[in-house]
């Protein structure tokens, strides 16, 4: 026979406010934008003092749904797949900085989908999206010996390629595996040449999705990621 436990478990207030304040926004009576009721409004309608209100608002903020600033009303963010992200970003530096496995483990997730990426790109490439591209490069070139410039338009050339694909998630993704792998590069501040070896091989990329030749670029994508991938490792 189970040993059901139907015992009734009784919930802080605060609890209780902020799944509240959660279906307000889930129900779009308050939008993206939007002032959130005053303080004082919420504790009248939910009955409850304010440091419950307070604290559920205070939660609402920490996982993205509002903003809370000094001395205004606080609003409700607008949720974009960049923010939901960011809300991870603390959790999986620190998986990576105590796992050396899940570091590996996103080195092959950075590879797998890349490979994807920049096959998509050299497909449906815009003239816009080339010269985007070029712009990025040529700034990356200007940013030589200036490692953290240079990482900035890394993660554009990269971001870029996936924003060809029309995905925002795609795009939100590769911005944030590569600022999570440049936590862990090894040569972030004392270079050793290695910029030359990136711009090369980043120039190599993008003249494969000029071609319009998803094989190459392919093959060029993988090339750079697979001789990067020694470049990455926990901080001990």
């Amino acid at each position: 026979m189970k040993n059901l436990d139907d015992r009734i478990v009784r919930r802080k207030l605060s609890d209780e406010v902020f799944d509240r304040l959660h279906d307000l926004i889930a129900s779009g009576e308050v939008g993206p934008g939007d002032e959130m009721p005053s303080e004082r409004d919420l504790m009248e309608r939910f009955g409850v003092g304010r440091p419950a209100i307070r604290e559920a608002m205070q939660s609402l903020h920490n996982i993205g749904l509002i903003s809370i600033s000094h001395g205004e009303r606080a609003k409700v963010s607008a949720l974009t797949p960049r923010t939901m992200f960011k809300q991870i970003d603390v959790v999986a530096r620190m998986l990576m900085l105590t796992s050396p496995e899940s570091l590996e483990h996103l080195k092959g997730t950075r590879l797998f989908y890349e490979r994807g990426l920049v096959r998509i790109a050299a497909e449906r490439a815009t003239t816009a999206d080339i010269d985007a591209l070029e712009t990025i490069l040529t700034s990356q070139k200007s940013h030589y010996g200036n490692s953290e410039l240079f990482i900035d338009d890394d993660i554009a050339f990269h971001r870029k390629i996936a924003s060809i694909s029309g995905n925002p998630i795609l795009e939100a993704l590769s911005e944030s595996l590569l600022k999570w792998l440049f936590e862990y590069h090894i040569e972030m501040l004392i270079w050793t040449g290695k910029e030359n070896v990136t711009l090369q091989e980043h120039a190599a990329i993008l003249d494969c999705i000029k071609a319009r030749d998803p094989d190459a670029a392919e093959r060029a994508m993988v090339i750079h990621i697979e001789r990067s991938r020694g470049l990455y490792a926990v901080k001990r």
